[in-house]
């Protein structure tokens, strides 16, 4: 009766450490937070379908990588990808670099490959593997929501596109420094 009770008291926190686990990792790094909300405002400098089309690039490229990490696969140079990430978003926005989506999607689902093999390696062992990975996607969302509102709010502001793209960039260089 007694080897029951620990087995009892264990349900469902598997489940809620993947979650809020997966959902806090994001949050957990500038270098990510950063890259995040750049891909966001780098959707809103280049308007229409890239609205939606970066972001979810980033965001199934990230899951991509996510899995990769969490299998063991490795990848080279992981967070150096993360570093390079955030001052190439920095500096695509800082110079307001307009490309078609196709070819935007291109360095978007690279970079992404960087950071979800970051978020899946780093995944704890006895969290719930689908309910992290839907967290950290949740997550990278919701950031890359933020950096939309913000390019959509001062679109008509193009310094500010100069001024953040240059601050990210910068923040990237530091950070691959550290």
């Amino acid at each position: 009766m007694g080897a029951a009770m620990p087995a009892a008291a264990h349900t469902g926190s598997h489940a809620a450490s993947g979650l809020v686990g997966g959902f806090a990792h994001p949050f957990g790094g500038l270098d990510h937070i950063l890259a995040m909300i750049a891909v966001g405002l780098f959707a809103a400098v280049l308007g229409g379908r890239a609205l939606w089309a970066v972001p979810a690039t980033f965001a199934s490229m990230m899951l991509v990588g996510g899995v990769m990490g969490f299998m063991g696969i490795e990848i080279p140079a992981v967070e150096a990808g993360i570093a390079l990430s955030v001052v190439f978003f920095g500096a695509v926005l800082a110079a307001r670099i307009r490309c078609r989506i196709s070819i935007a999607v291109i360095p978007t689902g690279m970079f992404a490959i960087f950071h979800g093999y970051a978020h899946g390696a780093e995944m704890p062992m006895e969290a719930a593997a689908a309910l992290y990975c839907f967290g950290f996607v949740s997550a990278t969302v919701l950031l890359h929501g933020a950096g939309l509102a913000l390019g959509t709010v001062f679109s008509h502001r193009q310094m500010i596109h100069l001024w953040a793209g240059a601050g990210i960039s910068i923040a990237g260089v530091v950070l691959s420094l550290s």
